[in-house]
């Protein structure tokens, strides 16, 4: 197992696994007010869920572990132009438990960039993590640096044009996979709205 140094956990340790984890996240819009996540591992166990609104005025997003207790909630700062959001513990939005913000690297951008900011060095050395994508696809990467550190693939089928879309996830080891899935929710978000 890495040291402390080498893994990557925001959200928590207990999503950091020492090997690279495939996971399949399944998105269903349910109503005109809300959308479901669903994530499972290769063997189909459920690992986290995502509940929020789609047309609402407060974009909130909670992700859950599988017994329906609050991880981390993502909310979107309003009126921003790089579509900032922001990523706290449980189900707070208190300063003592948030995590990172995440916002378009460009506000006027042809590629679907994100930039991470950890909240130990919130917009000081620039961003800890970099998000990469394009405008025709879903799929993207997380850097760290110069490493990829999970790679994002988006399955489209007929299912993605009536609101019922899947991804794969892969997620290196030691890096936390419920990070890598709020990065996945707010890319999908950002790309969205």
């Amino acid at each position: 197992m890495a040291s402390d140094e080498q893994m990557i956990k925001i959200v928590g340790d207990q999503f950091c696994v020492p090997y690279t984890m495939q996971l399949v996240v399944k998105r269903k819009v349910e109503s005109f007010s809300n959308v479901h996540y669903d994530v499972f591992d290769t063997t189909g166990n459920s690992l986290l869920q995502v509940d929020g609104g789609v047309w609402n005025s407060k974009k909130k997003r909670v992700i859950k572990d599988p017994a329906g207790f609050p991880v981390i909630t993502l909310r979107k700062k309003a009126l921003s132009w790089k579509k900032q959001w922001q990523i706290y513990q449980g189900e707070s939005s208190e300063k003592n438990h948030f995590l990172c913000s995440v916002q378009r690297s460009n506000a006027l951008q042809m590629k679907n960039n994100l930039d991470v900011y950890l909240a130990s060095s919130y917009l000081e050395d620039g961003p800890d993590f970099h998000v990469t994508g394009s405008f025709t696809s879903m799929s993207f990467k997380v850097w760290k640096g110069n490493s990829v550190i999970a790679e994002v693939m988006h399955n489209f089928t007929w299912g993605s044009c009536m609101g019922k879309e899947s991804f794969k996830l892969k997620v290196y080891p030691e890096v936390d996979y419920a990070f890598i899935l709020a990065l996945t929710v707010i890319m999908h978000e950002t790309d969205k709205v």
